[in-house]
């Protein structure tokens, strides 16, 4: 073994271990030296001169945006209310009963025979009227004074419809211990649509 030190190793080492004194490779020193203009550059046009919007200030306006969008929606389904009429297609019935399995059966029961909220099965045992447009108003205003949530900003007008419509499926069926009118002898309320 010669005596002659290699040129490339760095006089000090660590553990026996000596470091290289290698160049980088070129590409990597402009790759580097591109991602420090960059960051001049990004620094000057967003924080420094304020040409662009941050994303902060990006994000607030999209969703800005995106509300409106929603509002406008449910409005548009919010007065199309009227007109609807229950869907009887297999899927969206399908659907419904998914919802209302996740959503409203903690209240109504799977069945739909009442527990907190009241029997759907039996329509003179609804307080905010029986019809089904009826129904889809409540579903998507909700009842707070008794406790209901309002669907309206939780679910997709779609998705109020298929509930409905799967309630309106559950009208006169006979569930196992229906609960009884909350106010005896007294109907549903008349429908503000008639």
């Amino acid at each position: 073994m010669s005596d002659e030190k290699d040129p490339l190793l760095l006089p000090h080492d660590a553990d026996g271990i000596q470091e290289l004194d290698n160049q980088l490779p070129r590409w990597w020193v402009w790759l580097f030296n591109l991602t420090i203009v960059f960051a001049v550059c990004y620094f000057t046009y967003y924080h420094v001169l304020s040409l662009g919007a941050l994303q902060a200030a990006q994000y607030a306006s999209e969703q800005k945006e995106g509300s409106a969008i929603k509002t406008a929606a449910l409005k548009k389904f919010e007065d199309s209310l009227p007109a609807l009429k229950p869907m009887t297609d297999p899927i969206i019935l399908a659907q419904g009963q998914a919802i209302f399995a996740h959503n409203c059966a903690p209240c109504h029961r799977k069945d739909g025979g009442g527990l907190v909220g009241p029997n759907l099965c039996k329509h003179d045992h609804w307080l905010t009227g029986s019809n089904f447009v009826d129904n889809l108003n409540t579903i998507f205003h909700g009842v707070p004074a008794k406790g209901m949530v309002t669907w309206g900003g939780v679910l997709k007008p779609d998705e109020i419809h298929a509930v409905a419509s799967y309630i309106y499926t559950l009208r006169d069926t006979h569930p196992l211990n229906p609960k009884p009118p909350e106010e005896p002898g007294q109907a549903a309320a008349p429908s503000i649509y008639e």
